[in-house]
Protein backbone atom coordinates (compact mmCIF):
# COMPACT_ATOMS: atom_id res chain seq x y z
CA UNK A 1 0.00 0.00 0.00
CA UNK A 2 1.42 3.46 -0.94
CA UNK A 3 0.90 6.89 0.63
CA UNK A 4 1.73 6.84 3.84
CA UNK A 5 0.52 9.61 5.82
CA UNK A 6 1.10 8.70 9.71
CA UNK A 7 2.15 5.68 11.50
CA UNK A 8 2.06 8.28 14.68
CA UNK A 9 -0.10 5.93 16.98
CA UNK A 10 -1.95 4.12 14.25
CA UNK A 11 -1.73 4.01 10.47
CA UNK A 12 -3.11 5.88 7.78
CA UNK A 13 -2.84 5.09 4.06
CA UNK A 14 -4.11 7.49 0.73
CA UNK A 15 -4.24 5.89 -2.71
CA UNK A 16 -4.85 9.00 -4.79
CA UNK A 17 -6.20 6.80 -7.54
CA UNK A 18 -7.49 3.89 -6.72
CA UNK A 19 -10.05 4.69 -9.47
CA UNK A 20 -9.10 5.94 -12.27
CA UNK A 21 -11.53 8.94 -13.60
CA UNK A 22 -13.86 6.52 -15.93
CA UNK A 23 -14.74 4.35 -13.16
CA UNK A 24 -15.04 7.10 -10.62
CA UNK A 25 -17.05 8.73 -12.70
CA UNK A 26 -19.18 5.92 -13.06
CA UNK A 27 -19.41 5.04 -9.71
CA UNK A 28 -20.40 8.17 -8.59
CA UNK A 29 -23.32 8.67 -10.71
CA UNK A 30 -24.22 5.05 -9.99
CA UNK A 31 -24.09 5.12 -6.17
CA UNK A 32 -26.01 8.74 -6.27
CA UNK A 33 -29.24 7.52 -8.34
CA UNK A 34 -29.03 4.22 -6.46
CA UNK A 35 -28.30 4.95 -3.15
CA UNK A 36 -31.61 5.54 -0.58
CA UNK A 37 -30.41 8.87 1.01
CA UNK A 38 -32.15 10.26 4.31
CA UNK A 39 -30.99 12.80 6.56
CA UNK A 40 -30.16 11.38 9.76
CA UNK A 41 -31.30 12.83 13.15
CA UNK A 42 -28.09 12.31 15.52
CA UNK A 43 -27.42 13.13 19.12
CA UNK A 44 -24.64 15.92 19.28
CA UNK A 45 -24.02 17.22 23.01
CA UNK A 46 -27.46 16.02 24.19
CA UNK A 47 -29.73 17.32 21.85
CA UNK A 48 -31.11 16.21 18.50
CA UNK A 49 -29.89 17.47 15.48
CA UNK A 50 -29.90 17.32 11.97
CA UNK A 51 -26.65 15.81 10.72
CA UNK A 52 -25.07 18.59 8.21
CA UNK A 53 -25.42 15.59 4.94
CA UNK A 54 -27.23 12.92 3.59
CA UNK A 55 -26.45 9.56 4.34
CA UNK A 56 -27.04 5.96 3.62
CA UNK A 57 -26.15 2.63 5.42
CA UNK A 58 -26.00 -0.50 3.82
CA UNK A 59 -24.51 -4.23 4.15
CA UNK A 60 -24.74 -7.96 4.87
CA UNK A 61 -28.13 -8.58 7.19
CA UNK A 62 -26.36 -8.53 10.97
CA UNK A 63 -24.57 -5.36 10.20
CA UNK A 64 -26.29 -3.49 12.51
CA UNK A 65 -24.39 -0.15 13.59
CA UNK A 66 -24.82 2.41 15.74
CA UNK A 67 -23.70 6.07 16.66
CA UNK A 68 -24.77 9.37 17.32
CA UNK A 69 -27.58 7.49 18.93
CA UNK A 70 -28.44 6.12 15.77
CA UNK A 71 -29.25 2.11 15.03
CA UNK A 72 -28.89 2.02 11.65
CA UNK A 73 -30.22 -1.66 9.91
CA UNK A 74 -28.23 -2.44 6.71
CA UNK A 75 -29.96 -1.92 3.19
CA UNK A 76 -28.75 -4.61 0.81
CA UNK A 77 -25.96 -4.24 -1.14
CA UNK A 78 -26.38 -2.86 -4.99
CA UNK A 79 -24.18 -4.42 -7.74
CA UNK A 80 -22.13 -0.88 -7.93
CA UNK A 81 -21.63 -1.42 -4.26
CA UNK A 82 -21.06 -5.29 -4.25
CA UNK A 83 -18.06 -4.24 -6.85
CA UNK A 84 -16.52 -1.63 -5.14
CA UNK A 85 -17.04 -3.31 -2.18
CA UNK A 86 -14.73 -6.49 -4.06
CA UNK A 87 -12.46 -3.71 -5.19
CA UNK A 88 -11.71 -2.51 -1.84
CA UNK A 89 -11.25 -5.98 -0.11
CA UNK A 90 -8.75 -6.78 -2.42
CA UNK A 91 -6.69 -3.94 -2.49
CA UNK A 92 -6.31 -3.90 1.11
CA UNK A 93 -6.21 -7.76 2.42
CA UNK A 94 -9.55 -6.87 4.50
CA UNK A 95 -13.12 -8.12 4.76
CA UNK A 96 -15.69 -5.86 5.01
CA UNK A 97 -19.65 -5.95 5.43
CA UNK A 98 -20.76 -2.66 5.69
CA UNK A 99 -20.40 0.69 3.90
CA UNK A 100 -21.24 4.01 5.43
CA UNK A 101 -22.20 6.55 2.42
CA UNK A 102 -22.44 10.33 3.31
CA UNK A 103 -23.70 13.16 0.61
CA UNK A 104 -21.98 16.11 0.88
CA UNK A 105 -23.99 18.22 -1.34
CA UNK A 106 -22.03 21.56 -1.07
CA UNK A 107 -19.36 23.28 1.16
CA UNK A 108 -22.05 23.84 3.71
CA UNK A 109 -22.42 19.98 4.30
CA UNK A 110 -19.78 19.14 6.76
CA UNK A 111 -18.40 16.31 9.62
CA UNK A 112 -17.54 17.00 12.83
CA UNK A 113 -14.75 15.65 14.97
CA UNK A 114 -15.00 12.13 15.62
CA UNK A 115 -13.55 8.80 15.78
CA UNK A 116 -15.07 5.66 14.34
CA UNK A 117 -14.53 3.71 18.04
CA UNK A 118 -17.83 2.57 17.99
CA UNK A 119 -18.03 -1.09 20.74
CA UNK A 120 -19.52 -3.01 17.13
CA UNK A 121 -16.20 -1.91 14.99
CA UNK A 122 -13.53 -3.46 17.43
CA UNK A 123 -10.46 -1.79 18.94
CA UNK A 124 -8.45 -1.93 16.04
CA UNK A 125 -10.94 -1.14 13.19
CA UNK A 126 -9.47 -1.04 9.57
CA UNK A 127 -11.58 1.70 7.94
CA UNK A 128 -11.20 2.35 4.28
CA UNK A 129 -12.95 5.33 2.72
CA UNK A 130 -13.52 5.78 -1.15
CA UNK A 131 -13.99 9.48 -1.97
CA UNK A 132 -15.87 10.60 -5.43
CA UNK A 133 -16.85 13.95 -6.97
CA UNK A 134 -15.66 16.58 -5.62
CA UNK A 135 -12.30 17.34 -3.54
CA UNK A 136 -12.93 17.91 0.20
CA UNK A 137 -10.22 18.34 2.91
CA UNK A 138 -9.38 15.56 5.53
CA UNK A 139 -8.58 16.59 8.39
CA UNK A 140 -6.83 14.25 11.34
CA UNK A 141 -5.74 15.82 15.11
CA UNK A 142 -4.11 13.62 17.66
CA UNK A 143 -6.45 13.20 20.81
CA UNK A 144 -3.85 14.03 23.34
CA UNK A 145 -0.44 14.91 21.88
CA UNK A 146 0.15 18.40 21.28
CA UNK A 147 3.58 17.92 19.87
CA UNK A 148 1.88 15.98 16.90
CA UNK A 149 0.47 18.45 14.33
CA UNK A 150 -3.37 18.28 12.12
CA UNK A 151 -3.08 16.62 9.55
CA UNK A 152 -4.55 18.22 6.39
CA UNK A 153 -5.51 15.67 3.11
CA UNK A 154 -7.14 16.87 -0.26
CA UNK A 155 -9.14 13.61 -1.01
CA UNK A 156 -9.37 13.63 -4.67
CA UNK A 157 -12.12 12.39 -7.00
CA UNK A 158 -11.25 8.19 -7.16
CA UNK A 159 -9.07 8.09 -4.16
CA UNK A 160 -9.09 5.42 -1.34
CA UNK A 161 -8.02 6.44 2.52
CA UNK A 162 -7.43 3.39 4.98
CA UNK A 163 -7.01 4.39 9.06
CA UNK A 164 -6.04 0.97 10.92
CA UNK A 165 -4.24 -0.06 13.78
CA UNK A 166 -4.77 2.12 16.63
CA UNK A 167 -5.65 5.12 14.73
CA UNK A 168 -9.58 5.49 15.69
CA UNK A 169 -8.26 5.24 19.93
CA UNK A 170 -5.93 7.88 19.14
CA UNK A 171 -7.41 10.15 16.52
CA UNK A 172 -10.19 12.51 15.67
CA UNK A 173 -10.87 13.63 12.11
CA UNK A 174 -13.66 16.25 10.55
CA UNK A 175 -14.37 17.06 6.89
CA UNK A 176 -14.34 20.90 7.46
CA UNK A 177 -16.99 23.61 5.95
CA UNK A 178 -15.76 25.44 3.11
CA UNK A 179 -17.04 28.89 1.47
CA UNK A 180 -15.33 27.90 -1.83
CA UNK A 181 -18.23 27.16 -4.57
CA UNK A 182 -17.98 23.24 -4.24
CA UNK A 183 -19.69 20.32 -6.15
CA UNK A 184 -21.51 17.35 -4.82
CA UNK A 185 -18.91 14.52 -2.89
CA UNK A 186 -20.04 10.80 -2.22
CA UNK A 187 -17.91 9.17 0.94
CA UNK A 188 -18.11 5.76 1.26
CA UNK A 189 -16.37 3.74 4.18
CA UNK A 190 -16.36 0.38 4.14
CA UNK A 191 -16.26 -1.36 7.84
CA UNK A 192 -16.24 -4.81 9.55
CA UNK A 193 -19.14 -4.52 12.37
CA UNK A 194 -19.09 -7.28 14.55
CA UNK A 195 -22.24 -8.68 16.49
CA UNK A 196 -22.89 -8.03 19.69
Amino acid sequence: MDGLISQVDGECYLVDNFLDKAQADCSFENIKQNSRWHQPEVILFAKQVSSPRLAAWYGDPEALYTYSGLVNEPLPWFESLSQLRLQVEDYTGNRFNSVLINLYRNGNDAMGWHSDNEPELGSRPVIASVSLGATRRFLMRHKRRKDVNTLKVELHHGSLLVMKGETQQHWRHAVPRTKQAVEARINLTFRLVHSR
